[in-house]
């Protein structure tokens, strides 16, 4: 008997809405705003409205956010429309621009300043501000929040036409100013910006806000179950009342108006989940772009090589809830393993090499051995890997004085090279400097693998080798992660001292020769070492260069 995974909370609430015939079709949305790169956070928000319209049958919206001409751009649109493709959704023709309905916005403004829901103030932010109150006190009422409606009709068409500057006036919702939620004394619906919009250009200088915006938005777009995360809880009565008073106007007036519900947004250890303290990386060079590989950006991790099915699985697997919790960023990682382990051919490369002479064969001997492409697929498919005198094999295989449980090569022991003979350490060379330069070895040549004698020589250790006249130089760069460990930081200049200097590592290794005839992007598994991605020249001045997707094993787990 197959165990169903139990419903999550939204979709209990989803399955009583259509059971009960409230809704006669489920209407999602992803409603990101276009001031930056898609993150990790996003994709778990992507995942589960994408994915709530694709169980119930519904649609799902890409609906960009545009409502803030300062920080938004054209570049930042493209960015999140390839992003969500990438991640393997589709919107299919309902694409929309919150700016789209900036004329329906000032209608719905209208409608409340004569009905009396709305009011212009000539207080400026700080006075704003100071009589807001606190979490404690009640604020106190503005001066204008009297004026006659006509006043207020006159005073925001003249916003609107250009007439005041930035910050002169704004206007309000008239709510209560003694509410125990901070939001709902009197929010600001609209503000002046004389700034040009990415789309609408300078038709316009008076922006509604968020809180004005989002609700309407879900209304005109008939969206039934809007899904925020969680710091958007105390907002929801702010929403509901948008909503509620714009009915009372006359609008909306023979539809059901949309609810909004909250889970937990995404927390993941050593990763910022932030645009704007992922904007800080950027705009402090500490990263190359938005897409820098290392950043836990949709795009970084496309350019990673991270397998969109891993990230979805990701999402997946953590489930939706209403309580925060911090995932540690090793179940991400192992989400990426996983599909990658299934569906990448192996290669060897050896990344810091170490010259092995085998002595007791001679200079022209060559052996054929034969390595597996796709190990776990269980198919007789095997590439030749030459075996001859000169080898190289892995720094970090080799010590001379080695510590308990070290079961890699030393002075005067045996291990396995990979596919091919057990060896035994017969000497070695140093440098100036007391560093090994050179391994000697010899082999014994009945224990090669798979022939019939291979299974009397009983060694614990496999390394892996290639031959130093075939192997092929290239570049690998060892991304890891940006953050060394925890912070909480609020500003980047204090975030410089987790920042991990060892997340880009540049190394010149050695690898199997059929890994110059790699496509871009194509993926591998270098053995023992990790998940890697061949990455274009043009990006990274290489002509043979790969990037590392994720290691084999957590190496930041807590022993």
């Amino acid at each position: 008997m197959i165990n169903k995974k139990p419903l999550n909370f939204i979709e209990q609430i989803i399955e009583k809405d259509v059971s009960s015939g409230f809704v006669d079709e489920i209407t999602t949305r992803f409603p990101p705003e276009p001031n930056g790169f898609l993150h990790f956070g996003h994709a778990k928000s992507i995942c589960l409205n994408f994915g709530l319209a694709e169980k119930y049958g519904g649609r799902c919206h890409l609906r960009l956010d545009d409502t803030n001409p300062e920080k938004e751009t054209d570049e930042y649109v493209a960015e999140i429309k390839e992003s969500v493709k990438w991640l393997g959704f589709d919107w299919g023709e309902h694409l929309y621009f919150a700016s789209d309905y900036f004329e329906q916005f000032y209608k719905f403004a209208v409608g409340l300043i004569k009905s009396g829901f709305a009011y212009v103030d000539s207080q400026n932010s700080e006075e704003i501000r100071l009589n807001r109150g606190t979490l404690t006190t009640p604020g106190k009422d503005s001066p204008f929040r009297n004026r006659d409606n006509h006043e207020n009709l006159e005073l925001f068409e003249l916003m609107r036409n250009g007439r005041f500057a930035n910050g002169e006036l704004v206007l309000r919702a008239k709510i209560d100013m003694a509410s125990a939620n901070i939001n709902m004394r009197d929010p600001v619906i609209y503000r002046i910006r004389h700034v040009e919009h990415h789309r609408q250009g300078n038709n316009w200088c008076i922006y509604p806000l968020y809180d004005f915006a989002h609700p309407l938005s879900d209304a005109i777009e008939k969206i039934s179950h809007s899904i925020c995360t969680l710091e958007f809880e105390d907002h929801r009565p702010a929403y509901n009342w948008v909503l509620e008073k714009t009915k009372e106007c006359g609008f909306f007036s023979n539809q059901l108006l949309p609810k909004q519900y909250e889970f937990s947004r995404l927390s993941l250890s050593n990763v910022i989940l932030s645009k704007r303290r992922l904007g800080e990386l950027v705009n402090s060079r500490l990263v190359t772009g938005w897409d820098d590989p290392r950043m836990p950006t949709l795009a970084g991790a496309k350019k990673r090589g991270y397998p969109p099915k891993g990230i979805r699985n990701f999402c997946n697997i953590i489930g939706v809830t209403k309580a925060d919790s911090k995932i540690d960023f090793s179940v991400l990682e192992d989400c990426m393993r996983e599909h990658l382990n299934d569906n990448t051919q192996r290669r060897i490369a050896v990344i810091w090499p170490l010259k092995l002479i085998i002595e007791n064969v001679d200079s022209i001997f060559v052996e054929k051995c034969f390595a597996p492409n796709y190990p776990k697929r269980g198919e007789n498919k095997y590439r030749e890997i030459l075996f001859r005198k000169e080898l190289v094999i892995d720094r970090d295989d080799f010590c001379l004085n080695p510590p308990k449980g070290f079961f890699r090569l030393s002075p005067g022991k045996r291990v396995r090279l990979r596919y091919a003979f057990v060896i035994e350490c017969t000497g070695y060379e140093l440098d100036d400097d007391g560093n090994v330069i050179l391994v000697k070895a010899k082999i014994f040549k009945e224990s090669k693998s798979g022939s019939a004698g291979a299974d009397r020589f009983k060694v614990k250790g496999n390394i892996h080798w290639l031959s130093e006249k075939d192997a092929i130089p290239l570049k690998l760069l060892l991304f890891d992660r940006l953050l060394l460990e925890e912070s909480s930081r609020e500003s980047i200049e204090k975030e410089n001292a987790f920042f991990n200097e060892k997340s880009l590592r540049k190394v010149d290794s050695l690898a199997e020769p059929e890994l110059s005839n790699a496509c871009m992007k194509d993926q591998f598994q270098f053995e023992r070492h990790g998940y890697f991605k061949r990455l274009s020249q043009k990006e990274f001045g290489e002509s043979l260069c790969f990037g590392r997707i994720v290691s084999l094993k957590d190496k930041w787990k807590k022993v």
